[in-house]
């Protein structure tokens, strides 16, 4: 009996296991294939997100190591009778320090003194109380207490130091570095909301400025007529490769008082006065108010109205002239970035789409606008995202330009990180400060993704 066609083509049962385990394998193959990036990202992101989430429930100071934990000292007390006789002093008999008020002693063991005046006795005490840490540390002959009853029959000293008393590394605080930061008035509200607002006005006039140009630049350099092309892509290109320490040390040169900035003006305008760009705290919207006259005595008094520990007219100061000169920079060394992606991305777009816009009449304007623009959608979300990340966490042009200065008009949110953990020793308060920061560049790109979005829809 032969058999059918549609019988011999049904796998047989070994034939079934064999590309069960076929597929099996290839899936073992897929994880084993994924498995590096997926040990990355827990070592280097999800790990790092969850231990800066429990830093900031901490009071840490990013020094003593985590594993430390609160002890309080210990050391040898000198017992001396001034009575003829025997005494005996139980363990855990309290002894007070004169020189650290609140700070109790106590016996480790049963102390006997000798019957006679004058005979002695050691014996070891401790801080009866851990968490003090080294608030229990006393120098030699340090006079300690004993009850009152001892007190006319029991003198004693301590001839060497009473030492070793360690704070805990960290206490759990809770929502404390939060409150200290978002809502509890204070010195660390104030600084942390000014550069909340110098942060946002650095992003606001950067994003959209390097977004802009990097666009042009990249159409102009994909023009078939332009000649050098190699030369002005690597010229436009070149400073986004640069150090930026080193950038910006030579933007520190062009912008002193004598440096090239104030040259070439001058030499423009003869009655032109050297400005001091990177020590100047007045607010570039300060300054176009007082051409017409408005400053902060004529604005009224609604605008010396506080929020957050800064007062309204603060708030719209605008960059300081400082802020403006690094925004410059910031501009000038990441167009050439977004520029090469904006090149990428033009490439890709079929040729055949812009010669049908040209049969069909349409201006070099409206080819860009109605074209161009649509096609390159993605490509402006991922160049704006970045933007808003690489904006939001300045920080190395800060720190050698201005550290934070001048009057605090350079203060942006990851230099306070830097400022409140390495300098203040407060990790805990930095590790809450870079969590805002995070949860800022989330909404921030949240919010240009729906804006981008509903310009794609429309």
């Amino acid at each position: 009996m032969t058999n059918s066609p549609v019988l011999s083509s049904i796998p047989h049962k070994s034939e079934a296991s064999f590309f069960r385990r076929l597929v099996n394998t290839e899936q073992f193959a897929a994880y084993m294939f994924v498995a590096p990036a997926f040990v990355i990202f827990l070592l280097f992101l999800l790990l790092p997100i969850v231990a800066t989430v429990a830093i900031s429930l901490t009071n840490w100071n990013g020094i003593s190591p985590l594993s430390q934990t609160a002890r309080g000292a210990s050391g040898q007390i000198i017992f001396t009778n001034q009575a003829n006789e025997e005494i005996l002093i139980p363990k855990g008999t309290e002894l007070k320090s004169p020189i650290k008020d609140g700070v109790i002693y106590v016996t480790i063991e049963d102390v006997i003194i000798p019957a006679g005046s004058g005979s002695t006795q050691q014996g070891a005490v401790q801080a009866s109380n851990n968490s003090l840490g080294r608030e229990t540390n006393i120098r030699a002959n340090a006079v300690t207490l004993l009850p009152d009853a001892l007190l006319e029959r029991v003198s004693v000293t301590n001839p060497l130091p009473i030492s070793g008393g360690v704070d805990n590394a960290y206490e759990w605080v809770g929502t404390t570095n939060y409150q200290r930061l978002l809502t509890e008035e204070g010195l660390t509200q104030r600084d942390f909301f000014l550069s909340v607002k110098n942060t946002v006005y650095f992003v606001l006039g950067v994003v959209p400025t390097q977004t802009i140009l990097a666009l042009v630049l990249a159409v102009i350099l994909n023009q078939r007529w332009l000649k050098a092309k190699g030369f002005f892509r690597t010229a436009f290109y070149f400073p986004s490769i640069t150090s930026s320490v080193v950038i910006s040390l030579v933007f520190m040169w062009m912008f002193t008082r004598g440096g090239l900035v104030n040259t070439i003006l001058g030499g423009i305008f003869t009655d032109y006065q050297s400005v001091t760009w990177l020590n100047d705290a007045n607010g570039v919207l300060h300054n176009l108010f007082g051409v017409f006259g408005i400053n902060r005595a004529t604005a009224g008094e609604f605008w010396q109205t506080r929020m957050a520990g800064i007062t309204l007219w603060d708030w719209i100061s605008g960059p300081s002239v400082t802020m403006f000169t690094i925004m410059i920079l910031n501009t000038w060394t990441t167009i050439g970035t977004m520029m090469v992606i904006y090149l990428a991305a033009l490439q890709s777009i079929p040729s055949s789409v812009y010669e049908a816009a040209s049969i069909d009449g349409a201006s070099m304007w409206q080819t860009f606008r109605r074209i161009t623009v649509p096609l390159l959608g993605p490509t402006t979300f991922f160049v704006v995202t970045i933007g808003l990340i690489g904006t939001f966490q300045v920080f190395d042009q800060i720190f050698v330009i201005s550290s934070g200065g001048p009057a605090k008009t350079t203060l942006t949110i990851a230099y306070g990180v830097y400022e409140s953990g390495f300098r203040n020793s407060q990790m805990g308060l930095a590790a809450a400060s870079a969590l805002v920061l995070f949860v800022i560049i989330f909404l921030f790109t949240l919010l240009q993704r729906s804006f981008i979005r509903d310009q794609d829809e429309t």
